[in-house]
């Protein structure tokens, strides 16, 4: 399975000449690019995870391709004019060769003035989970946390104790785009303490780079 690392907290991820597209936001570069694209999931409606124009990029290239998400997201790129198929915490999807496994059902406080929206996360074939914009911790072990960073709603020692609480084999940071250069690599840093501590890896992939699980 290779994950490719965009922009913020974007992921594709290609198995068996097939490609899966988590939360293609308006933090990450233009996506029409990528071909084979059998699944899109959006873990929430927040324009950082997802925007028309990226969609109906990727759905020119895709015609076929399948959008995942929560309530919030069915919603939001319904009035768009968008098929979502809606997922929530506990589902299992398979599309083309993904397993998808989905966990969690709201975003993280931002504040108490705010709405809190849903939010899902997802397991892709049993290894690799990205939370969105959560602190979910899942039943289920997981090889490879796609870890957030940097966001208005996240302290550098909530994402410690995320980590810990998670107990990963390896982190892969995203959720950057909020930070500077030297923000992003003071988090790492301490994320890639945090995780060492239970035992696991760290592995920084830049945007554009590609990375095998």
């Amino acid at each position: 399975m290779r994950v490719t690392k965009f922009e913020h907290s974007a992921l594709a991820i290609d198995e068996s000449g097939q490609t899966l597209v988590i939360d293609p936001g308006a933090f990450t570069r233009p996506l029409g690019s990528l071909t084979s694209v059998a699944a899109i999931v959006i873990t929430h409606e927040h324009p950082d995870h997802w925007t028309a124009a990226q969609l109906e990029s990727l759905l020119d290239s895709n015609p076929e391709a399948r959008i995942l998400g929560p309530l919030g997201v069915a919603t939001a790129a319904g009035k768009a004019g968008f098929t979502v198929e809606t997922v929530a915490d506990g589902d299992t999807v398979e599309v083309g060769p993904f397993t998808l496994r989905f966990a969690g059902t709201t975003h993280a406080v931002i504040h108490s003035s705010l709405p809190t929206i849903d939010n899902t996360g997802v397991l892709v074939n049993g290894t690799l989970f990205h939370p969105g914009d959560s602190f979910t911790v899942p039943e289920f072990p997981v090889a490879v946390l796609a870890t957030p960073v940097g966001a208005p709603w996240l302290k550098i020692g909530e994402a410690i104790d995320y980590v810990t609480a998670v107990a990963p084999g390896s982190i892969l940071p995203i959720h950057e785009a909020t930070l500077s250069d030297v923000g992003f690599a003071m988090h790492a840093d301490r994320l890639k303490a945090a995780v060492e501590g239970v035992g696991g890896t760290s592995t920084v992939v830049a945007a554009g780079e590609s990375i095998e699980l």
